[in-house]
């Protein structure tokens, strides 16, 4: 862990993608494929035997005295209460919202931290924490091991894992997997977006919108992902599934 002057200008993540040195790939590209390794081994023995878990997004900003701040508190509860590991990011706001909700309700709470060009620490509330350097590793480490994705209202990084656990489901990469937004209020101008102009133009099917579920109601929200383990369970699909079917598969 680095502190104050000690946290470099650049991420390890910004050092892979920056293509200004275009020999660099010789010198330090096969070293990353290494590191890399390592972060997916460090990855799969630290959730291996985590059990059924559910991912939850959110803002990093939200204020602790912000209403979405008590709705990650009453989601990690939920969740903890139904039998499920959380997994968050592992920072500050929404993150730490859900995992105090899990560690208080007596569930495992975990965190996948990364890095970034800014300090930003695993929160207090996580009790099996992993920290990555690459995105992309830490993203597998979300879907892999979690049972669903719960949302609450957030930013780029939330739309990011958002988006990405669409095409996985729409294409059929992962199965019996809901997607739960809550809080209808910040939700709805994208559901009006894509049932609209999306759907429109053929860059979606309508039955597409079917992978999504809004609601407002945490025990909804928490029986949506029990009856989708229940479904797994006895051998059938928890959600809709759509066709999958054209040349531009997903939502992406």
């Amino acid at each position: 862990m680095l502190k104050g002057d000690q946290v470099p200008g650049s991420t390890t993540d910004q050092r892979l993608l920056d293509s200004r040195d275009p020999g660099d790939w010789v010198r330090a590209d096969p070293w990353r494929v290494l590191r890399i390794q390592a972060e997916f081994v460090e990855g799969f023995g630290a959730l291996a035997g985590l059990g059924p878990a559910v991912s939850v997004f959110g803002s990093a900003r939200t204020p602790r005295d912000d209403p979405d701040y008590a709705l990650g508190e009453r989601v990690g509860r939920a969740l903890a209460a139904a039998g499920f590991a959380v997994i968050t990011g592992g920072g500050p706001g929404a993150m730490e919202a859900v995992n105090k909700g899990a560690c208080e309700g007596g569930g495992v709470s975990v965190g996948l931290g990364i890095e970034l060009p800014f300090e930003q620490h695993i929160n207090a509330w996580v009790d099996r924490a992993v920290n990555f350097r690459y995105f992309f590793a830490r993203k597998t480490m979300f879907v892999k091991y979690a049972q669903g994705f719960m949302v609450l209202p957030g930013g780029f990084g939330t739309f990011d894992e958002l988006f990405e656990a669409l095409v996985l489901v729409q294409t059929h990469k992962v199965t019996s997997f809901p997607i739960v937004l809550l809080g209808s209020e910040y939700w709805t101008g994208l559901i009006t977006w894509l049932a609209g102009p999306v759907v429109d133009r053929g860059m979606i099917l309508p039955e597409d919108l079917d992978l999504l579920r809004v609601t407002d109601d945490v025990d909804e929200a928490v029986k949506i992902v029990v009856d989708a383990r229940e479904a797994r369970r006895n051998g059938q699909g928890g959600v809709p599934e759509a066709d999958g079917s054209g040349g531009d598969p997903g939502l992406g």
